[in-house]
């Protein structure tokens, strides 16, 4: 008889996390439909119905590296606009690097800059969005980039979307910090940064915005 083929591994057993409710056990909520309290810069933000509608750029608190993310979010029903002017809004983790927020439902823009994209640098592998006014998911893992002790850059950051559950950007190499005006490029800085959501001057809501350190 062939005998059991075993690694040699002691592995460390699994933590156990409870997901029998909607927020996983070990994860820090940021915005549970009633409270801004995590976020810093938070000014004319109007918090109703369990959702918050954007009025200002705010930055978590806390700091963070490589992370999951959960949040749902929902542009604006009424359609205004075209291109970057509908549903405008971002999410920037260690306040650098942007995944798109966009009404991208029939909506043409530069690829790079719709919905679900690594903001001028990758463009979603699909359109996965919902009509205006309906609410979306994204879930996110980012990994922050790695820099030696001469400042040079070891590994760059990385990010994994699903947006509605489809995946939209696979394990993507982000090329630097997102900027509108200037190409992608590294600077080192501290392992560690506060997550971030753009106001655009677009009236986008989320709700059910949570945080788990990897």
């Amino acid at each position: 008889m062939t005998a059991e083929w075993k690694s040699g591994i002691n592995w460390t057993e699994p933590r156990l996390v409870d997901t029998s409710n909607p927020v996983p056990s070990d994860a820090k909520v940021l915005f549970d439909g009633q409270s801004m309290d995590a976020w810093n810069g938070v000014k004319n933000w109007k918090i109703e119905n369990g959702y918050a509608q954007v009025g200002s750029t705010v930055h978590t608190k806390e700091q963070f590296g490589d992370v999951q993310l959960h949040l749902e979010f929902a542009t604006p029903e009424k359609v205004e606009g075209t291109g970057q002017g509908r549903g405008n809004s971002g999410v920037y983790f260690m306040d650098r690097y942007e995944v798109q927020i966009l009404d991208s439902y029939n909506n043409t823009t530069y690829f790079d800059g719709q919905c679900a994209s690594i903001y001028k640098q990758r463009p979603p592998l699909v359109n996965a969005c919902r009509k205006p006014g309906e609410w979306q998911t994204y879930d996110i893992v980012f990994h922050a980039p790695r820099f030696r002790a001469d400042g040079s850059l070891k590994s760059p950051a990385t990010v994994t979307v699903l947006q509605n559950g489809v995946l939209v950007q696979d394990h993507t190499q982000i090329q630097g910090t997102s900027l509108w005006d200037a190409p992608p490029s590294y600077s080192p800085h501290e392992p560690k940064g506060p997550l971030s959501l753009q106001y655009h001057g677009n009236p986008t809501r989320f709700r059910n915005i949570w945080v788990r350190e990897l």
